[in-house]
C-alpha cells in the first residue's frame, strides 16, 4: 500500500531522535537470492506451458519435469540465503543439508526429463541432465561443507544459544509484522533500529556461547515484552492516532536500546577481559621457562 512520504522536512516532519546516532539503514543486507536465482523459476514455466499439447506422456513429463526445475529452483534460492549467513557470522557450523548441491541434482534431473520428452533414447537426456547439473554447480558453487570458528566451542552450549535465538528470532519477526499495522513510518524505522541492537547481542553470545547466562533475559524476557508492547501499541495507534501512546512507545524503546546496547559493550568488555588474563598467564608461564618478552 502506497504510503505518504516523510521525513524532516516535510510538512508534518519531526525533528530526527538526537539520541539515535545509528542510520536506520544501518545494517541492512541485499537479499542473496537476486536475480540470478529467481530467474531459475522462468524455464519451469516454459517447459510447462509447451507440454499442454504434446499428449498424455507428453504432458505428464513435461510437468514432472518443471516440477523437478521448480523445486531446485527453490533450493538453490534457500541455499543462496543459508550461505550468505553462514559467511555474516564469524561462528557458524555447515549448512545441515546441502541445498545448492541438491538443487544442482534436481535441475539435471529436470532438464534430462524434458529432454526424454522430446527425445525418448537414453544417452542424450543423460548428457544433457549432467551437463546441466555441472552448469548449475559453476554458476552458484558448493554449500560450506566445513563449520567456521567452532574450534574450541562447546557444541552443547552452541545448541542452547541456537535454541535461545531461535526464539529471539521469532520475536523480532512477530515486532516487525505488528509495527506494520500502526501505519507509521517513523515508528517503523525506530523498531528496526532497535533491531538492529538485539541482533548485535545475538551475534556477540553467537561468537561466545559463554555470554548466554548473562543475555537470556534480555533475549528472552525482555524481547517478550517488548513484543508485547509493540503489539498494544499497533492496536491502539492504528485506531486513535493517540501522539501520547505513540510517545511513550517510542521512549520504550529508547530505553530497550540503550539496555540492550550497554549490555553488548558489557560482554565485550568482559571478553576483552578473559584475554587479558589469558595473556597474563602465557606470560607468566613462559617465564618460568626461561623465556623472556621484551
Amino acid at each position: 500500500m502506497a504510503q505518504r512520504y516523510g521525513g524532516k522536512f516535510s510538512p508534518d516532519g519531526q525533528e530526527p531522535d538526537k539520541q539515535a546516532e545509528r542510520p536506520a539503514f544501518q545494517g541492512a543486507r541485499v537479499d542473496a537470492a537476486g536475480a540470478r536465482s529467481n530467474i531459475l523459476f522462468v524455464p519451469p514455466l516454459v517447459l510447462a506451458a509447451t507440454s499442454l499439447g504434446s499428449g498424455a506422456v507428453g504432458l505428464v513429463t513435461g510437468l514432472g519435469g518443471a516440477a523437478l526445475l521448480v523445486a531446485g529452483a527453490w533450493l538453490c534460492r534457500e541455499g543462496l540465503r543459508a550461505e550468505a549467513a553462514f559467511n555474516d557470522r564469524r561462528v557458524a557450523r555447515r549448512p545441515g543439508f546441502p541445498r545448492k548441491i541438491a538443487a544442482a541434482v534436481l535441475t539435471g534431473a529436470g532438464v534430462a526429463l524434458a529432454a526424454w520428452r522430446n527425445d525418448p533414447g537414453l544417452i542424450a537426456p543423460i548428457l544433457y541432465g549432467i551437463a546441466a547439473t555441472g552448469l548449475h554447480l559453476a554458476a552458484f558453487g558448493l554449500d560450506p561443507m566445513k563449520d567456521k570458528g567452532m574450534e574450541g566451542i562447546d557444541t552443547f552450549q552452541q545448541d542452547r544459544v541456537a535454541r535461545v535465538v531461535d526464539e529471539a528470532e521469532t520475536y523480532l519477526s512477530a515486532m516487525t509484522d505488528a509495527i506494520k499495522r500502526a501505519g507509521d513510518r517513523q515508528a517503523e524505522s525506530r523498531v528496526e533500529r532497535f533491531l538492529q541492537s538485539v541482533r548485535e547481542l545475538i551475534r556477540t553470545v553467537e561468537e561466545d556461547p559463554r555470554d548466554l547466562v548473562a543475555a537470556r533475559k534480555f533475549l528472552g524476557v525482555y524481547l517478550m515484552g517488548a513484543r508485547d508492547a509493540t503489539v498494544k501499541f499497533a492496536d491502539i495507534y492504528s485506531r486513535t492516532r493517540d501522539a501520547s501512546a505513540r510517545s511513550d512507545y517510542m521512549m520504550l524503546l529508547t530505553d530497550l536500546e540503550e539496555s540492550f546496547g550497554q549490555k553488548t559493550k558489557k560482554l565485550l568488555l568482559d571478553n576483552n577481559t578473559d584475554l587479558t588474563v589469558e595473556i597474563e598467564v602465557l606470560r607468566d608461564r613462559l617465564q618460568r621457562e626461561g623465556v623472556r618478552l621484551d
